[in-house]
């Protein structure tokens, strides 16, 4: 099979040299051993994916001082032996890629791979385990370790795990009740907790009918099954408690309930919030799909193995959705509205069924969360992985540049300062907004409004006769 091979220029080998090694980049002398190479290929797909460049060499000079160098091989054939081992790893041919790099400065091919983070666990060819961690790969040896790695990967799920909990909570709970007879009247509730495995191991309830059909999940399933909400009256990057308008509210129930209670709470909240734009005062304006999607998608998503609860904090120029656990399987924040995997499938099969289900559109929801976001003309949401929970951002921020959006402004008024441009633009820094400023001074588009410093600082459109 031809392998591609990709040209490149000095600067980017300039750079590649000075990658620096960590959680996601590893670099390899062409000496290393096929056999030693699958324990860093194994921990990338055990974990979140990764690059290494196998050509680069680590050398150290006389004086202690250590530097990177260029060394690949001479041709493609001499690295056969790490080939065939990659597809002794990844044998369906998928989930990594391979190409060799070559520089018309520099000797010989350095070879490119790859790794997509895995739906199944790796192993290593010495048989063991290996997951990355910042610029190691670590080995998983404890029990505990592997079952945390299979509920990560969706091998298992924290959801099947049974409670020694009374099974009559769940048989005589009121919303059992409500969802019996509008859904499958013909069944008793016992006879059809066993047909659906919410009940196994004779009389034992798993997590998920907890979950599901308990009145109060958080009496089995303390400090990992609720959801936590903070107002904080503040548009800095973190929340303090001299920010908070009120107590923090905690919202627990079902998840059925959970979710209709979080997503009436959040939506009242941001309605009493206000914000400064064009038109003057008005009230904040977020998508109310947007919001219910994104709830619910931490609700029936979420790790539940995780004693934590789900943190909903509404700032003033933005909505956070904190859910604990990472994203499940080969599930990214690049590839989330593209790819369907579901950590908790009987809680996300069964919430379908109840009256007015939360996910109409199975796997459709965070779609329609941006979707509903772009019909406002606001920026979509914001997806990023934190070391043990999942964070969506939800801004109240515009499309279009805070340049477009100061003179946009400025066409109905005669002046704007630092406040407005942040309220308008949804960036909290008053030094981000100056920045702003400054580059709309610098090309001529508008100027300081003599007299004005300090807080009274203002700007208005460039008519050339401002001093600074």
């Amino acid at each position: 099979m031809t392998i591609r091979v990709e040209g490149i220029s000095d600067e980017a080998v300039r750079l590649l040299l000075l990658i620096e090694e960590g959680h996601f980049q590893d670099l390899k002398a062409i000496e290393i051993a096929p056999a030693s190479l699958t324990k860093t290929m194994a921990a990338f797909a055990n974990a979140d994916g990764g690059e290494i460049y196998i050509g680069i060499d680590e050398v150290t000079d006389s004086c202690g001082k250590t530097s990177r160098q260029w060394r690949g091989f001479a041709s493609q054939e001499d690295a056969n032996g790490h080939i065939q081992i990659f597809e002794t790893l990844f044998p369906l041919g998928g989930e990594h890629r391979y190409e060799f790099l070559e520089s018309e400065s520099e000797t010989g091919k350095v070879l490119h791979v790859e790794i997509d983070k895995s739906i199944s666990i790796k192993s290593a060819s010495n048989g063991k385990i290996y997951k990355r961690r910042g610029a190691q790969n670590l080995p998983v040896t404890t029990e505990e370790d592997k079952r945390n790695l299979e509920r990560t990967k969706g091998i298992t799920s924290f959801e099947t795990e049974t409670v020694p909990y009374p099974v009559s909570n769940i048989v005589e709970s009121s919303i059992t009740a409500k969802f019996m007879e509008h859904q499958i009247p013909t069944n008793t509730p016992e006879g059809w907790f066993k047909k659906q495995r919410l009940i196994s191991h004779g009389d034992l309830a798993t997590v998920a009918a907890i979950l599901l059909f308990d009145d109060e999940p958080q009496i089995a399933l303390p400090k990992r099954s609720g959801i936590k909400l903070y107002r904080y009256r503040t548009s800095d990057d973190e929340g303090s408690r001299k920010n908070l308008a009120w107590d923090p509210i905690t919202i627990e129930g079902s998840v059925y309930n959970q979710i209709y209670a979080a997503v009436d709470k959040v939506v009242g909240v941001v309605g009493d919030s206000k914000i400064t734009d064009s038109d003057g005062l008005r009230e904040v304006q977020y998508p109310s799909e947007t919001i219910h999607e994104i709830v619910t998608n931490a609700v029936i998503h979420r790790d539940y193995s995780i004693l934590d609860d789900i943190h909903i904090r509404i700032f003033d120029n933005r909505v956070e959705v904190e859910s604990p656990g990472r994203l499940p399987a080969h599930i990214t924040p690049a590839n989330i509205l593209d790819e369907r995997y579901s950590r908790n499938p009987t809680i996300v099969r069964l919430i379908n069924k109840f009256p007015d289900a939360p996910n109409k559109d199975v796997g459709e929801g965070l779609n329609t969360a941006f979707d509903a976001m772009k019909s406002l003309k606001l920026k979509e949401p914001v997806i990023s992985e934190r070391p043990n929970s999942v964070l969506v951002v939800i801004r109240h921020e515009r499309l279009g540049s805070p340049e477009e959006i100061c003179m946009e402004y400025l066409e109905d008024h005669d002046e704007i300062n630092n406040r407005t441009l942040r309220a308008l633009t949804g960036i909290g820094s008053e030094n981000a907004i100056k920045r702003v400023f400054n580059r709309l001074i610098g090309t001529k588009q508008i100027e300081r409004i003599p007299g004005r410093s300090g807080p009274a600082s203002a700007y208005r459109k460039w008519t050339g006769h401002s001093n600074p």
